[in-house]
């Protein structure tokens, strides 16, 4: 009981200092004037997914995309299951999740790809599109995400696991949201539906 009481604590503390963290750097984006891609460049990376196919971002043209850097044991992992049900309830309105596992932040993600695969399918049943884990923060920085950290209108360094960005139907960055911010949440569904 403890241990769940002091996980629930951090995640509320932690939660709060992404919040103002999120809020510090829109508001010194808009101040100093973000550098920001034309709508559409995201569509020129490509990447494995975790099966060992190759994929581009062309793939999803014309689609709402929500694009998550996630881990398998973060205090935030049980977002896997909102991320699920997410998908699910917009996905026949061309909604798509792209999950890029990353071991950048406490070492969370130490697997390999069929080792994450099969913790995601198996736990929380998720059938959005998984990635090959890459880099999203420090050297071997994966191209997306140099992009979506220094290009995308919303740029600075991921703070952490489950940093979401969503991208609208022409290819341009609409929203970005810190690891606090739930799937489910009215902050992220609003921004989708509006979207959709």
């Amino acid at each position: 009981m403890e241990n769940n009481w002091g996980q629930k604590a951090a995640l509320f503390i932690g939660g709060l200092i992404f919040g103002a963290q999120e809020k510090i750097r829109e508001m010194r984006g808009r101040i100093m004037g973000e550098k920001t891609a034309a709508a559409g460049k995201i569509y020129q990376f490509a990447f494995d997914t975790i099966d060992g196919q190759k994929k581009s971002m062309a793939d999803y043209k014309g689609q709402v995309l929500l694009i998550v850097n996630v881990a398998s044991l973060c205090g935030y992992t049980p977002q896997y299951d909102g991320l699920e049900k997410l998908y699910k309830k917009f996905a026949e309105k061309g909604f798509k999740i792209l999950a890029f596992p990353a071991n950048e932040f406490g070492s969370q993600e130490p697997g390999t790809n069929q080792e994450i695969a099969a913790f995601c399918r198996t736990k929380y049943s998720v059938s959005f599109d998984l990635f090959a884990k890459i880099k999203v923060k420090g050297e071997g920085l994966h191209p997306l995400y140099e992009f979506l950290t220094t290009e995308s209108g919303r740029n600075g360094d991921i703070p952490w696991n489950f940093t979401k960005f969503l991208v609208g139907r022409d290819g341009g960055i609409i929203g970005r949201f810190g690891p606090q911010v739930e799937p489910l949440s009215k902050e992220l569904t609003k921004e989708i539906e509006a979207v959709l």
